[in-house]
């Protein structure tokens, strides 16, 4: 009878150390624990790290609530009210909820659907003065390099990605900036007409900051740009009316029917204007935003005529009747102020309404031809002399648009004087 196999040894590996478990230390525990653990920690760090930058780069761009001397010089307005800046006509109501309803409605064609034809300015072009002693370079929306008389003026400085106090969400630009912010010829000042994130936008004037050129701002606005860094000896704020001479050319804040604020909701307390540069050959107009009211003509008066008058064209509705022209009231405001050659500007590089991208050149065309008024409608990028009238070809697609019988914007509590320089309809529907 033969002898039973004898079992084999089990290999040490396989052997439960009972004793090797209760004396492991706590780094041999970490190591133990699962790789995804520590990746998804170091995700969740990334993701806070990046929240927190982002929420940081959000709240500056906000700007800052006028204190100390800014809110005395703010009191002292004839335009404050007590709690906020107000115009002389009363603003209709504008409702929120069919707004924001109109934003996700409509046919129109609201961003170009093909790269704009624009002009890229040579910065060579600034080393030789223009002979007729203005000239004019379009940077796109509201923003204009103003040669007159010697003095380089620059209007609303938009050079961001969005009109948005973010990078990364709200409305985006059509269009590059034809020129680097940098490539720009030294400037005599900067004017603000309000402190909206598409007329006053931070990483520009961050941008601007290291160069030696005054901001001139409305009331409150000179608190955004000392909280940017801006220091205060190149800052000088106005009230409408206020005037200051740089050389030969008086720089003038005039009045505008409009509103402002970076959160409105929150504070009231930064004024709007319009601009007038009045040298000793040349004179220019510069809207910034406005509906339409008398206070157009009085500007013609004190400090017209213009030889050009840029002024506000897009982004209008009849809901905001009160705070914008549209095509036909920017018309009326460029005969008001006694103009001799407009310029339609805020249109063409943000989508900020329901409308067609295009509609706004299409009638401030017809609205001009209508009233008999001679117009120019410059390529972005486009750098021209007013008053050698140059030709201008379209330079934008055909796509489908509204007439201003179709969708009237006509502002409330004109009289008889004011409506009979708007050509077209003065009803709304």
């Amino acid at each position: 009878m033969g002898h039973a196999a004898k079992p084999r040894p089990r290999p040490n590996h396989l052997v439960h150390d009972t004793t090797r478990e209760s004396v492991m230390t706590e780094p041999d525990r970490a190591a133990r624990r699962p790789r995804w653990r520590r990746i998804l920690l170091a995700i969740a760090l990334a993701f806070i790290g990046a929240t927190l930058a982002v929420t940081f780069d959000l709240w500056t761009a906000l700007g800052k609530i006028p204190r100390g001397e800014h809110r005395d010089r703010i009191a002292a307005s004839p335009q404050w009210t007590g709690d906020r800046f107000d115009n002389p006509l009363p603003q209709a109501p504008m409702p929120l909820w069919p707004m924001i309803k109109g934003s996700f409605r409509g046919e129109q064609i609201r961003n170009p659907a093909e790269p704009l034809p624009m002009d890229t300015i040579d910065p060579a072009v600034y080393d030789t003065p223009p002979p007729t002693g203005l000239r004019l370079s379009w940077m796109g929306h509201s923003t204009f390099l103003i040669e007159i008389d010697g003095q380089t003026i620059l209007t609303d400085p938009v050079w961001g990605p969005r009109a948005s106090p973010a990078t990364w969400v709200g409305p985006a630009r059509f269009h590059p900036p034809p020129i680097a912010i940098d490539d720009l010829p030294p400037l005599d000042a900067v004017i603000i007409s309000h402190d909206h994130y598409d007329h006053l936008d931070y990483p520009s004037v961050r941008a601007l900051a290291d160069r030696d050129v005054v901001f001139h701002v409305p009331l409150g606005v000179g608190s955004h740009l000392a909280y940017w860094g801006i220091p205060d000896d190149r800052i000088r704020e106005y009230d409408w009316w206020d005037t200051v001479d740089l050389g030969e050319v008086t720089l003038a804040a005039t009045p505008s029917r409009h509103f402002s604020g970076r959160a409105p909701w929150w504070d009231k307390s930064t004024l709007w204007c319009s601009w007038s540069m009045v040298g000793p050959q040349n004179r220019a107009f510069f809207s910034g935003d406005s509906a339409l009211f008398p206070g157009f003509a009085d500007i013609g008066e004190r400090y017209g005529p213009f030889d050009v008058a840029l002024v506000e064209n897009g982004a209008y509705n009849a809901l905001w009747r009160d705070v914008h022209l549209g095509p036909e009231q920017a018309v009326a405001a460029f005969k008001m102020v006694r103009g001799e050659l407009l310029v339609p500007i805020h249109w063409g590089t943000f989508n900020l309404a329901h409308h067609a991208w295009t509609e706004p050149a299409e009638r401030i065309i017809a609205a001009a031809e209508a009233a008999g008024v001679e117009v120019f409608v410059p390529r972005v990028g486009q750098v021209f002399e007013p008053t050698t009238r140059p030709k201008w070809t379209r330079w934008w697609p055909e796509v489908p648009w509204k007439t201003m019988h179709e969708t009237p914007v006509i502002s409330s509590s004109l009289d008889a004087s004011v409506l009979r320089h708007v050509p077209g309809p003065t009803k709304l529907p």
